[in-house]
């Protein structure tokens, strides 16, 4: 378990746009926000990705850089960013299994059209020095953080210096 406060694991990840995305080379005025999504097959994760773009340029205003990345492979990838609504949301794939566990990220077998194996959602919140600041993490499609909700804590974390809490 990655505790807040701590230094998350490095990650670099392929992209649709067909360049790489390191989170130890983002430079964020406050944070990165990165969101593991389940894969196309999700229609709960197409919800979730259509809202982070309607709210992408609030991101930004807020010195928050969002990346949503999944274990599905490149083809698959660049089908959710032609057939979603997440034009200006960087999308990464080929997570791998072992590096989701190292984010205490949960794997499901699939079922019917399902991947054979893919990673349940979570949503992390790293400062620019790869500190944990907060995370969230599923086991099923639901009961993600609303991304509404995010938006409005993150100046209330920044106005008033609000320290990461659970490192306990």
């Amino acid at each position: 378990m990655i505790k807040p406060r701590t230094k998350t694991p490095d990650i670099t990840i392929d992209l649709v746009n067909d360049t790489k995305w390191t989170l130890s080379d983002q430079n964020p005025k406050h944070f990165t926000m990165l969101v593991v999504y389940r894969g196309k097959h999700c229609p709960v994760c197409k919800t979730y990705l259509e809202t982070i773009q309607k709210h992408i340029k609030d991101f930004t205003d807020k010195g928050v850089n969002v990346i949503a990345i999944s274990s599905d492979t490149e083809a698959i990838a660049k089908a959710t960013y032609d057939d979603w609504d997440i034009a200006d949301v960087p999308i990464g794939y080929n997570f791998p299994i072992e590096e989701a566990r190292a984010w205490s990220l949960y794997i499901s077998e699939g079922i019917k059209k399902e991947p054979k194996h893919f990673i349940e959602p979570g949503l992390f919140i790293i400062r620019p020095d790869q500190t944990l600041y907060a995370s969230s993490i599923q086991t099923m499609p639901f009961a993600r953080p609303a991304i509404e909700d995010i938006l409005n804590s993150i100046d209330f974390v920044v106005n008033k210096n609000y320290p990461a809490r659970g490192e306990a």
